[in-house]
């Protein structure tokens, strides 16, 4: 929790953000005892309050190699590849985070991290201007960069050494108000791109949103108005739904934030740059990749049927759009269940009375065959397991482009035409990342496994 205290002392209004989803979430939960015992049965309720999703910008492939190496001090792995180019931010990234259920509920905490594509800037002075500016820079401390190397040496720190480290590690995350670059290429960078101008124009990749995890994302957009908070226009993702999928996401408008930018004589010259905001998410059920489809399509088809980016002008009429698409999808987390359309834990229910035969058979049969399935739900049926939503630790492509955008006063769509490239992006981390499909089905399948065997001892 170093970072949120850090964040909220350097942008106070982050604190009231917090205020409001507090708020938010215990009304929920005090109205809807289902809700709450669906979370303490998947071990989201204590975990609730620390939850969080930070995102940073790096420059260079160095950068991001070290920064992987930084957080798996932390026990945090890169998950999921995200290439943010075809929505018009010149980016690809990852997410940084724990890759197991237990580790994700002890320590959830997420961080959304993404590279500049610089073969993306086309006007190639400008780019030869951005690369010796990245050169020039270093983000990391040596002390910090020790304490790395230390941890990878010995297998771990000691208490004195772990206190030492996030000390260090939080100087590569803080504000600075005074940049390494003069005003000229600054405006020239922004011209660019806002996010350009943002990752290379300062000594390092500030946080740019630290976000806490709403039960009732709606009510808090409603909440941010009330109290003066000037919310962005559209809600990013699903609509809203009696069983919540995947992730939706909502932020306060960016700040517009005094800078020094130093001029070649060495002297400042003020100016201000916007860039850091506030965000709020509430997260739903993970959806297998034939729900995850689904969603692509029906979220393509409320798009194109609108005509035009969501924004202030039209978003009455894209809400009504989109939800009238999601019609096609069932808000029932059985009916998800049944049509493999999202990840769920199987649960042995308490004191299950007479497993009978179909649970001695579900024994000896692979957990992903027809026969099992049909068994599965046969005892689902009877109320001997019980099945509870994985919730969904990750990001969406189309989501994180229209937060960047909303915030880096990026009215006109950018247009970039460079292919995807994961395999460069790997390369300049040093490692593969996890594909988190395959993470959510481990979990489900684990699960399975946990439930027979606790039905075992009941039999």
């Amino acid at each position: 929790m170093a970072m949120s205290t850090m964040y909220q002392t350097e942008v106070p209004l982050y604190g009231d953000l917090l205020d409001l989803v507090a708020e938010v979430n215990t009304q929920v939960l005090n109205q809807n005892p289902e809700i709450k015992e669906q979370l303490a049965h998947t071990g989201e309720l204590d975990r609730l309050s620390m939850e969080r999703h930070g995102a940073i910008r790096l420059g260079t492939a160095d950068e991001l190699s070290i920064m992987r190496r930084l957080f798996a001090v932390m026990g945090m792995h890169p998950v999921g590849y995200y290439d943010l180019a075809p929505a018009g931010v010149p980016v690809h990234s990852t997410a940084f985070r724990a890759i197991d259920a237990q580790a994700l509920n002890q320590s959830p905490f997420r961080v959304f991290t993404s590279l500049l594509r610089l073969d993306l800037i086309n006007d190639e002075a400008l780019k030869q201007d951005a690369i010796t500016a990245l050169a020039n820079r270093q983000i990391f401390t040596d002390n910090v960069v020790s304490l790395i190397e230390r941890f990878e040496a010995q297998g771990g720190l000691t208490a004195e050494e772990g206190e030492q480290f996030i000390k260090e590690a939080l100087e590569t995350f803080r504000w600075h108000d005074k940049t390494p670059i003069s005003k000229e290429l600054y405006q020239r960078l922004l011209a660019q791109h806002g996010l350009i101008a943002d990752v290379v124009g300062f000594k390092g990749p500030h946080i740019n949103h630290l976000t806490p995890r709403t039960l009732d994302i709606d009510t808090v957009q409603q909440g941010m108005q009330a109290k003066g908070i000037p919310p962005k226009a559209i809600i990013e993702g699903p609509p809203k739904r009696e069983c919540p999928i995947l992730l939706r996401q909502t932020s306060f408008k960016a700040l517009e934030e005094a800078v020094l930018f130093k001029n070649p004589n060495g002297e400042y010259e003020q100016g201000h740059h916007t860039a850091r905001f506030g965000e709020i998410e509430q997260r739903g059920v993970a959806l297998t990749p034939k729900g995850k489809a689904l969603y692509d399509e029906l979220l393509s088809q409320a798009r194109s049927r609108l005509g035009a980016t969501p924004n202030a002008d039209n978003a009455s009429e894209y809400y009504q759009i989109l939800e009238k698409a999601f019609d096609a999808f069932p808000d029932d987390y059985q009916a998800m269940h049944n049509e493999a359309l999202a990840y769920f834990y199987y649960q042995a229910v308490d004191n299950a009375a007479d497993v009978d035969s179909a649970m001695l058979h579900l024994e000896t049969v692979d957990a992903q065959t027809v026969d099992s399935k049909q068994i599965v739900n046969a005892l689902i049926e009877k109320g001997t397991i019980r099945i509870e939503p994985i919730v969904y630790e990750d990001f969406l492509p189309v989501s994180a482009a229209g937060i960047f955008q909303s915030n880096l006063q990026q009215d006109k769509q950018s247009n970039y035409d460079g292919n995807s490239n994961q395999h460069e992006f790997e390369q300049a981390l040093g490692a593969s990342i996890y594909d988190e499909l395959a993470l959510y089905e481990e979990i489900q399948a684990q699960s399975l496994k946990d439930c027979i065997n606790a039905l075992s001892s009941f039999a």
